[in-house]
């Protein structure tokens, strides 16, 4: 059983309304593992496929990709080990993953998710994409430690009931995180936490 709460914890997470009319969110966590180490299993299919999904196409600078059951997009940028910037459903949503090394064995990942805020409609929509992009540092950081087993399903997993729970208290956070940013009025956020919690915990009370 993995330990919820801290793994929550782990996590730093922020939301911005950029002054070009975007919507972005930052998620922060540091795992103890070598940054070339982290870039592999980031955009290595055979790595990824283990601890997140499938993904077909190619993983180089002006290559297109496909996560299999989510999104496509296209590698605006390559820089091992340190920056991964691409597409992420659409030409303007722009994903960029970097990495610091923090030491000889641990590494920070930054991940941002930038739209315009026309899509996102404002700060409330960092709870359409936030919780999603927990999950995935979560089971980064499960595989980087050696818990992920040769028989794991990531999409089995993400309906396990301790996913739910995970993915409840993700919610709880970017709630937190977005009121406090004030990107988003009441009623926004409100219909935002609505809609994640139909997407990540349906069977969660």
């Amino acid at each position: 059983m993995i330990d919820i709460a801290d793994q929550l914890k782990a996590i730093h997470r922020e939301v911005s309304a950029g002054s070009d009319e975007t919507i972005g969110v930052l998620l922060r966590r540091t795992y103890d593992a070598g940054a070339a180490d982290v870039w592999d299993a980031l955009t290595d299919p055979d790595r990824l496929k283990r601890w997140f999904l499938p993904v077909s196409g190619d993983l180089r600078e002006g290559g297109s990709f496909q996560v299999e059951h989510n999104a496509s997009g296209t590698v605006l940028t390559c820089a091992p080990p340190k920056l991964l910037r691409l597409t992420w459903g659409a030409d303007t949503s722009i994903v960029e993953l970097r990495l610091t090394e923090d030491g000889d064995e641990r590494t920070t990942v930054e991940l941002e998710h930038t739209v315009p805020t026309a899509m996102a409609g404002s700060g409330a929509g960092a709870l359409y994409v936030g919780p999603g992009w927990d999950g995935g540092f979560l089971g980064l950081g499960l595989y980087l430690a050696g818990e992920v087993h040769d028989d794991f399903d990531p999409l089995a997993a993400a309906d396990a009931p301790e996913t739910r729970r995970f993915n409840a208290g993700s919610i709880d956070a970017w709630t937190a995180v977005v009121s406090e940013s004030g990107t988003a009025s009441e009623d926004e956020l409100a219909g935002a936490v609505a809609v994640a919690k139909a997407q990540y915990t349906p069977d969660v009370g």
